[in-house]
């Protein structure tokens, strides 16, 4: 299709939109689509969220369910498991996830997996939309190596972009309809559709010069945060050694000025799926080009090495306070990457957790009123319904700090606790209170 014909059935809504993968990134963006009006065939291989969905069962909390049930019941958005939906579409996102190995390579096997189903369900003329975050040049290597295989030609038989997700489950300000998008093209007229395709339901979008350049810029985004959150949590660990230094004061001082700053916190670790993985992406790609981002890699080893520093913390406390540490009782407040979400991919609280059954605590409870239970080997743990018994814990250990809980009171009733989130906000309480970085432990 041409420019021209894409602007025709945008205009008239008639440009039928696929995306496959229906997780924290597609879902929230086919409602996007959906209520403009865009008919959306929504594929994933997982039959229990596709069966869900077709139940009008929601299962991510960024996505309303009053706007979910509406675009199922007028028809303008289609959950499928059947591939051959795609062929229908004239837009197909690529919404897949990016893993990493246990050896910190790269696992794109999903993104090949999509680029194979998109081949064998593809509609000439058609646009795809690479969105999962990944190492610059991807969607050449990959996706467009995938076209030219099968004697396509580029700007005549398909068109190819990537314009990386900018999802922030919790976040009720920014969400998939309101983000500002970038978007990069592998070639400048793939580029020139894939801004129109988006402009139609986002209205900031930037258009790269080139996929690899909207590539490399999703990967800056995260590491950025990454590197400057290793700064505090360093500095955090430095000010436990030093003793009368309160990190979180230090922070909120210099949050004070107001030019050539931005304050980032502390914590037991990085959680989700961008920020802990994504150094590690670009790490991999430099190597081919004969570079070491060791400073990006530090970083990231950094904020890895957190929740292991925080269990050193929490014995501490515990040999302080307790005759037998390994018989106490411990309640986790929190197991959720981050606060107001219940996604636990990749969460420091969990890995604390872990960590602490492998040296011989047994007795570990979790209030987490996002994440009903979860599964750590053959373990599952459930959250307790209440915090009404918390009096009956010899530690609480706060590593998620969700706004659903009173946290004075917490603190006031427990016999022992140990704040990662700093949820007493430099307020006095007894001397049972610990807190990451505070410098007095």
């Amino acid at each position: 299709m041409s420019e021209i014909i894409y602007k025709q059935k945008i205009q008239n809504k008639s440009l039928k939109i696929g995306i496959i993968g229906l997780g924290y990134v597609g879902l929230p963006l086919a409602m996007t689509y959906a209520k403009k009006g865009f008919l959306v065939y929504g594929y994933d291989i997982d039959e229990n969220k596709v069966n869900s969905l077709l139940k009008k069962k929601n299962y991510i909390l960024d996505v309303d369910n009053q706007i979910l049930v509406n675009a199922i019941n007028d028809k303008v958005f289609c959950p499928t498991n059947d591939q051959k939906d795609l062929k229908k579409c004239d837009v197909i996102f690529v919404c897949v996830p990016t893993p990493i190995t246990k050896n910190k390579v790269p696992n794109v096997s999903y993104i090949e997996n999509a680029t194979n189903i998109i081949m064998s369900n593809f509609k000439n003329g058609s646009m795809v939309i690479l969105k999962s975050t990944t190492y610059p040049g991807t969607t050449e290597e990959i996706i467009l190596s995938a076209f030219e295989k099968n004697n396509m030609i580029i700007d005549k038989d398909f068109y190819l972009a990537f314009s990386p997700e900018r999802i922030d489950p919790g976040n009720e300000i920014w969400n998939s309809d309101n983000t500002p998008i970038v978007v990069g093209g592998v070639s400048k007229k793939s580029g020139d559709i894939a801004e129109i395709v988006i402009k139609s339901v986002i209205s900031k979008v930037y258009k790269a010069s080139s996929a690899k350049i909207a590539e490399m810029e999703k990967l800056l985004e995260n590491i950025f945060r990454s590197v400057n959150i290793a700064l505090v949590n360093e500095m955090a660990q430095m000010c436990d050694r030093m003793g009368d230094i309160n990190i979180w004061e230090v922070i909120e001082a210099a949050a004070t000025k107001p030019f050539g700053y931005m304050p980032f916190k502390p914590g037991p670790g990085i959680g989700g799926h961008c920020i802990l993985i994504d150094p590690y992406y670009l790490s991999y790609c430099a190597k081919g080009y004969g570079f070491h981002s060791e400073f990006i890699e530090l970083a990231a080893k950094t904020n890895e090495n957190m929740p292991h520093y925080v269990v050193d913390e929490i014995i501490k406390v515990l040999i302080k306070n307790c005759e037998n540490i390994y018989k106490s009782k411990v309640l986790f407040l929190g197991v959720s990457f981050k606060k107001n979400v219940g996604d636990i991919r990749n969460s420091p609280a969990i890995e604390i957790i872990k960590n602490l059954n492998k040296i011989g605590f047994s007795n570990i409870s979790y209030y987490d009123e996002f994440v009903p239970k979860f599964q750590l080997k053959n373990n599952v743990y459930k959250s307790l319904k209440s915090l009404q018994d918390i009096s009956s814990f010899d530690c609480c250990i706060i590593t998620t700090d969700h706004d659903n809980i009173d946290y004075n009171k917490v603190i006031a009733n427990s016999k022992l606790t140990f704040d990662t989130r700093n949820v007493k906000k430099n307020k006095q309480y007894n001397n049972k209170y610990y807190l990451l970085g505070d410098g007095k432990k």
